[in-house]
């Protein structure tokens, strides 16, 4: 069904299960495949990139899977490769070094996953060219997306970006990628609840856009890839292909809202914190296992939030000097301009506070028949040997509370931390989940 399904999306017979509208992106190709070993000149050719096409790969990625498109597009086009250093940082100077090296190319091939994508779909978008992707592991859910994770001006953020033209997904490849990608890759699917329940909070509460086109799309794997997770670790072909295609979806949904709410919301918030404040002095991990550990702390919340009585709202108290001083200057004046976009005033707290008393019972229904249990979420992790606390991705509690406390701080999006921050109950969650993970103080 959901081979069928991306077919359909990318000629225009999928329709919006809310609406009946046909729905279309510009995405032309997506071949998802065991193998693509000697079709790689093929699957270009129909995409009329240019004759001058610039390769970017790493080292590891190169020897992945780079020399191999390399020798396979040089048949057909003049080929430069531009070679980015072991483990390059997805941030503006990089950007600018791609842009600088493809300055006479007529389109960009990445080779790579997450990091690699970002930086060539974001170089695209500013050069006005087309680019085309061969992922080298089934890390995230970014491949299709239309927006780029870039730190610029040292705050990270979600920047508009150019859809590929292509995206080529050999399972040999991806199944050969190191466990821990798989399990980012895993973790980044998990946060579909989380997500969704966060956008749709913000449409109950405050009346922001929500679709459910999106999770329409993820909703034939979702179960079977939770439940079956195990299978990936284990090498099983029918778990590589379910966990593709989900991560295919997943950004072909974020193509047709136009932005990532449908698949980043509170748990992203709290890993960008973290990444952003004190990213370079932590052990190493893949943005996928941070999301893996954010989700459950955020399934938590939620649950707890409509577990309880309607949230009684307060002024969302903004101090400029407080936010210099925890971001620094420029990124606290970000930051700011941000978390007002959504603070409530006195008039719109009481006014919010009367709706939820009002529609409680509605609100919390419609949430929870979206969410999963966090014990489900939890499983998945177990059973992959993913990070499921902190602690195992070596953040402190300290650390990890300032971060559920600091997060919704960074980004106008409205999520429940900000609904727990501002009925009062954020500190006392985070000090709580915070503190029970193993080594805190």
């Amino acid at each position: 069904m959901s081979d069928s399904l991306i077919a359909d999306l990318l000629a225009g017979r999928w329709r919006d299960p809310e609406t009946g509208a046909a729905v279309t992106v510009s995405i032309r190709s997506v071949e998802i495949a065991p193998s693509l070993a000697g079709s790689e000149a093929d699957l270009l050719k129909p995409l009329g990139l240019g004759r001058r096409l610039a390769l970017v790969s790493d080292p590891t990625t190169h020897d992945i899977l780079g020399r191999r498109v390399e020798r396979a597009l040089g048949s057909i086009a003049d080929l430069q490769r531009v070679a980015l250093p072991d483990r390059p940082h997805p941030d503006d100077a990089t950007v600018a070094s791609i842009r600088a090296a493809t300055a006479s190319a007529d389109a960009l091939i990445a080779v790579g996953a997450g990091t690699i994508n970002d930086l060539c779909k974001y170089a695209a978008f500013l050069d006005g060219k087309p680019y085309a992707v061969f992922g080298t592991a089934p890390s995230m859910n970014g491949y299709c997306s239309a927006n780029a994770a870039i730190t610029a001006g040292g705050l990270k953020k979600s920047l508009a970006a150019r859809v590929p033209a292509g995206v080529f997904l050999d399972l040999s490849v991806l199944a050969a990628a190191p466990r821990r990608m798989i399990r980012s890759g895993l973790g980044d699917s998990l946060c579909r609840s989380t997500a969704q329940a966060d956008w749709l909070l913000s449409h109950l509460i405050l009346g922001t856009p929500y679709r459910e086109a999106p999770f329409a799309l993820l909703a034939a794997d979702e179960s079977a890839l939770l439940e079956e997770a195990g299978a990936l670790i284990a090498g099983n072909a029918a778990a590589m292909t379910r966990l593709a295609r989900t991560l295919v979806l997943s950004g072909l949904g974020m193509v047709i809202c136009n932005g990532s709410y449908p698949a980043s919301q509170g748990e992203h918030l709290v890993s960008h914190y973290v990444e952003m404040m004190q990213g370079d002095k932590l052990p190493e991990t893949f943005h996928g296992e941070q999301i893996g550990v954010t989700t459950l702390s955020l399934a938590r919340l939620q649950h707890r939030l409509l577990d309880g009585p309607p949230p009684v709202l307060r002024p969302t108290a903004i101090a400029p000097g407080d936010l210099k001083r925890h971001f620094g200057a420029e990124r606290g004046e970000a930051c700011r301009r941000e978390w007002q976009g959504k603070a409530l005033d006195a008039t719109k707290a009481e006014i919010l506070t009367q709706r939820l008393a009002q529609h409680w019972d509605r609100i919390r229904a419609r949430l929870q028949s979206v969410m999963r249990p966090v014990l489900a979420l939890e499983r998945a992790l177990v059973v992959t040997g993913a990070p499921r606390r902190a602690f195992d991705l070596g953040w402190s509690a300290v650390l990890y509370r300032t971060a559920l406390i600091r997060a919704r701080q960074t980004r106008n999006r409205y999520t429940a931390l900000d609904l727990a921050g501002d009925s009062g109950r954020l500190e006392e969650f985070a000090t709580r989940e915070s503190h029970s993970q193993p080594g805190a103080e």
